[in-house]
């Protein structure tokens, strides 16, 4: 009942957190080396409530039709970072602050959706 009030709340802070950063990241031109620990905590607490929202989902499923799920997910999840992983370290520094701006806007249309779908 409360998860997609939650999730936007979060997400649309996280997401929001990105967008301002991308953007103020774009005005400088200094080009950071690294990631910081409160950029993966934040990912990974956005990444999680998305799978959240994915589990409660599949819990309703039957054995045979969740195992299958689990695996298309994977497999897809898998190919996914692949792709990302060879598209950043082509394009990471020319494109790292449009990224985050991006990953933002992406972030806070997820927990739309989610609360859209939650609610309605």
């Amino acid at each position: 009942m409360f998860i997609p009030w939650i999730a936007l709340a979060l997400l649309l802070f996280i997401g929001g957190k990105m967008l301002i950063e991308g953007i103020r990241n774009q005005e400088e031109t200094e080009e950071k080396s690294s990631v910081s620990a409160n950029t993966l905590l934040i990912q990974g607490i956005a990444t999680s409530i998305d799978a959240l929202s994915v589990g409660f989902t599949i819990a309703g499923y039957g054995l045979a039709m969740a195992v299958a799920s689990a695996l298309l997910i994977s497999i897809v999840t898998f190919l996914i970072c692949v792709c990302g992983l060879l598209i950043g370290r082509r394009f990471g520094t020319k494109l790292s602050n449009k990224a985050a701006i991006l990953g933002g806007v992406i972030l806070i249309a997820i927990g739309i959706e989610i609360f859209v779908s939650g609610v309605f």
